[in-house]
């Protein structure tokens, strides 16, 4: 199921098909080196089936981000959801031939669009490993705001935070 589309990609919902598709981002050390390390093979048919099972009880969750170029699924973009879904958080893996077209500044923005069109979301956080400097740049590009340093228990270290604030006329707050 198509959730966005932008120039050059398409975000959908993910199925249980995509688990190969999955392993090139997920299941890559280099990839997750910053992200407390790959997932493996085994577990990735769990992790999918969570987000599908995710955006059925809520109309948000994290998506396969498919390059309309290719048609190949080239990374994940959307939001981790703890709770309400009035703070959610964004988060943005690619594979490593993606890396460096715009394509995770691309997914992300059409995430942030995706959290105001919902309209219970309130605001949305993220964070990434300080030595990281490609993501981070990548939260200032979307409109995220940089709230200081916070405590990790996933990854086990204080990480740069950034929050985007989004008002009721779904426009942002900074």
């Amino acid at each position: 199921m198509v959730i966005s589309e932008t120039n050059r990609l398409i975000l959908k919902v993910f199925d249980a098909e995509d688990m190969d598709a999955a392993k090139r981002f997920w299941g890559d050390r280099e990839v997750m080196a910053y992200c407390g390390g790959p997932t493996p093979y085994e577990n990735l048919g769990i992790v999918l089936d969570s987000y599908i099972r995710c955006y059925k009880a809520t109309g948000l969750s994290v998506y396969a981000v498919v390059e309309k170029e290719t048609g190949k699924i080239i990374g994940a973009a959307g939001f981790n959801i703890r709770g309400s879904l009035e703070n959610v958080e964004l988060l943005y893996h690619f594979s490593k031939e993606s890396w460096g077209k715009g394509f995770a500044t691309e997914a992300a923005a059409a995430c942030v669009k995706i959290a105001k069109e919902n309209g219970n979301v309130k605001s949305i956080f993220a964070s990434a490993d300080p030595k990281h400097a490609q993501s981070l740049k990548i939260l200032e590009k979307v409109g995220f705001e940089y709230q200081g340093m916070k405590w990790f228990e996933d990854t086990e270290q204080e990480e740069p935070y950034y929050e985007m604030i989004i008002d009721k006329n779904n426009g942002i707050v900074r």
